[in-house]
């Protein structure tokens, strides 16, 4: 009998299920065991997630409800649907947020002598001090625009700050005006108070404090702060243009004007205030959010670094380790040359990969580097090293890609940049984006000429990779660097190689090879053969992906699944999903590596990939997924899955009711994977740090034994109990 794995409810709505991933980091700022400091970053955190959800997600569904799009996703869901039930959820989350500052934060803070005061708190001294700032500083940037028959309401501008005002003329009640005032964006949110070390005030409250002094003859009523978000989702129509980099920069002036799709308004604001703010800005009142509290919490992780208190506020330090054979002291080349290195950063110091391409830009023997940025911080060492080696009279060629989301101003900006350097530059390809990291290095040596490569799921970012957890691999496969040059002959010109011998890329082929991976699994499962799946991403959204792994679970195939983020699938389904797992790791770090495991009846495969298993990513993206063939490299990969599953301090477990809930850790040793490896980075700095000749006495492996009771099966053996 035909099963039908595509039933609407074997399927969570992917915006929904996104709303339950960040309920997750709001739990991180309600957990105790937190530092409080991280705590209050963590729901600043949640903050400027939900901030990008509506700016792109809730945006997209307001288009397609705008032209009456009616076709159902996966989940049986219409955009409309979407719309109220994604608004609906978000509202709770609000409520969540604010009810975690002011029940749980605030307090917690204050027993600590940190303040954020309101106007009527504060001492005389503290007093005059607002008012002096207010009249020497701040007043002279405020711009009061009236709003009349005369001076219709302004443009206000997407993640902005606002007060709305309500005004009578002096002596005439009859006289009703409304006007609205920005807060400035060059002042500090939070202002330090005089006469104490952690007294604060939001920089609203002080303009709020005075504002009558703008209105000369007029007295204010009311004064409520909003703010608005808009679709800044950037829409450039490539096939249109003959100059991408010209196109993406009017868009990014264009984009500013989007629509709005959530206005923000002060808890106690009059109803007829918040209707006529509504009407204005046109938006539905189900996107009208009333808050109890700051508006934009994204203020949060600033002001932390304004406290003053004692360290263990925060999270303790933390060194990455610097590997042997690939630091500024060594010849990065020689060791690649006689081994793959596999990096999983923050644990493993990012400099490696930095220090790789400083080496290759002044290597005489060096003839060419080319690699795909997709993302790059704002001082990038990396574009620096790049423009050194074009100097150097190497062949540079980079593709960046400046429709990176966000990123898009500062990825133009480091393009021009590249070009003055004498770097080859493309910027992209049409309709598609390229989110591959790739780096391949042409060098000549006695034997003849060597492709050195990096291939990694992260960003060649030095910053985010502090705190992103990734995976990369340095390597001279010759099989991998033909493919990484037919890759990059794609990329800069006119090529279609009939076939890759090792690396797999999308949008033509990611999707195909997993699913012959599964369906091998599959066939395996059904001959008795080993036969299971682990798989770790940010995101897993692809009805057609899900379905297969359901057909996979229906043939007795055991399925473990890590998935941060978005988790479309559901578990416990009788006959199609009970045979899948899937936790999900919110911790200290932003887990973002992509590890695709498979049986291969008792000769297991893995696999390191840019790509998750979202329809963006597989259909509309240029990504790649690369193979880890050594064995010690392979074990590694297996075994840092192992932890990671093992995780039951950060880990929530997906339940057939579609919820997430902690690991019931009775019976078993806290394991924190992050820390785990954290504490393994650790022994090795140590270790690093011992004199030679105490070196000798030094145990050879650093990796701490787990309890017997959360001890990883080996992965030759991983069938569940």
């Amino acid at each position: 009998m035909t099963v039908n794995f595509d039933k609407p409810k074997y399927y969570t709505n992917r915006e929904l299920s996104w709303l339950d991933f960040n309920d997750r980091v709001l739990e991180e700022a309600r957990d105790k065991a937190n530092p409080l400091l991280e705590r209050v970053r963590f729901l600043g955190i949640t903050q400027s997630n939900v901030d990008e959800f509506f700016m792109v997600r809730v945006a997209s569904l307001s288009k397609l409800a705008a032209v009456n799009y009616a076709k159902p996703n996966a989940s049986g869901l219409t955009v409309k649907d979407q719309l109220i039930a994604v608004n609906q959820k978000a509202h709770d989350q609000v409520v969540k947020q604010y009810s975690t500052l002011n029940r749980m934060l605030l307090p917690l803070l204050a027993n600590l002598d940190i303040h954020l005061k309101e106007p009527s708190d504060l001492t005389m001294q503290q007093t005059r001090f607002i008012e002096k700032y207010f009249n020497d500083e701040i007043s002279p940037a405020l711009t009061p625009m009236a709003v009349d028959s005369s001076r219709p309401f302004p443009f206000i501008g997407n993640n902005t700050l606002n007060l709305a005002l309500r005004l009578y003329k002096n002596g005439n009640k009859k006289d009703k005006r409304f006007a609205t005032v920005q807060v400035p964006g060059i002042f500090p949110r939070t202002v330090r108070l005089p006469g104490a070390d952690n007294d604060f005030i939001l920089l609203e409250d002080i303009i709020k404090t005075y504002i009558g002094n703008l209105f000369v003859g007029y007295e204010v009523k009311e004064s409520a702060t909003y703010r608005v978000i808009r679709d800044m989702d950037l829409d450039v129509a490539e096939e249109d243009t003959s100059d991408l980099l010209k196109e993406v920069k009017q868009q990014l002036k264009r984009r500013e004007h989007g629509s709005a799709v959530r206005l923000e308004v002060e808890a106690g604001i009059t109803n007829a205030l918040q209707q006529r703010l509504a009407s204005l800005i046109k938006i539905d009142n189900y996107a009208v959010y009333n808050i109890s509290g700051p508006i934009d919490l994204t203020f949060l992780s600033k002001w932390t670094k304004q406290i003053k208190g004692p360290a263990d506020l925060n999270y303790p330090a933390f060194s990455s380790a610097k590997m042997a054979g690939v630091t500024a002291d060594d010849d990065i080349f020689k060791t690649i040359r006689q081994h793959d290195v596999l990096l999983h950063h923050p644990y493993d110091s990012f400099s490696a990969v930095t220090e790789l391409i400083r080496q290759a830009a002044y290597d005489d023997e060096v003839l060419a580097i080319k690699m795909t940025l997709y993302r790059v911080s704002a001082n990038s060492p990396i574009v620096k090293y790049l423009g050194s080696a074009a100097q150097n009279g190497k062949q540079v060629t980079v593709l960046v890609e400046v429709k990176a989301r966000f990123d898009e101003e500062n990825n133009v900006h480091w393009a021009q940049q590249l070009e003055k350097m004498g770097c080859h530059v493309i910027y992209g390809l049409i309709g598609l984006k390229t989110h591959c990291k790739l780096t391949l290095i042409v060098r000549r040596e006695p034997d003849g000429i060597r492709r050195y490569m990096h291939m990694g799921t992260g960003n060649y970012n030095d910053v985010t990779a502090h705190f992103y957890t990734d995976l990369g691999l340095m390597t001279t496969n010759t099989d991998m660097g033909i493919d990484a040059s037919n890759i990059f002959n794609m990329l800069s010109g006119y090529s279609e190689p009939p076939y890759f011998h090792q690396l797999h890329m999308s949008p033509d082929g990611i999707r195909e090879f997993i699913v012959t991976k599964i369906d091998q699994e599959i066939t395996n499962a059904k001959a008795g053969q080993p036969a299971w799946i682990e798989m770790k991403m940010n995101s897993l959204s692809d009805s057609d992906m899900v379905a297969k792994l359901y057909e996979a679970s229906h043939a007795g195939v055991h399925v473990k699944l890590i998935v941060r983020g978005i988790c479309c699938l559901n578990v416990g389904i009788p006959d199609i999903s009970d045979n899948i797992e899937v936790h999900s790791i919110v911790g200290r770090y932003l887990e973002h590596s992509r590890i695709y495991g498979f049986a291969n009846a008792g000769d297991p495969q893995v696999y390191l990939s840019s790509a998750d298993l979202m329809t963006r990513n597989l259909n509309r993206r240029v990504e790649l997924l690369f193979p880890i063939l050594q064995e010690n490299l392979k074990q590694r990969v297996f075994d840092i899955f192992a932890t990671l599953w093992h995780d039951n301090v950060k880990t929530r477990v997906l339940l057939p009711d579609r919820t997430f809930a902690r690991v019931d850790r009775r019976g078993l040793e806290p394991l924190n994977a992050q820390a785990d490896f954290m504490d393994q980075a650790t022994v090795r700095n140590q270790a690093a740090t011992v004199r030679p000749a105490q070196a000798k006495n030094a145990p050879r492996q650093f990796k701490p034994m787990l309890s017997p009771k959360n001890q990883p099966k080996s992965p030759i053996d991983r069938s569940p109990q």
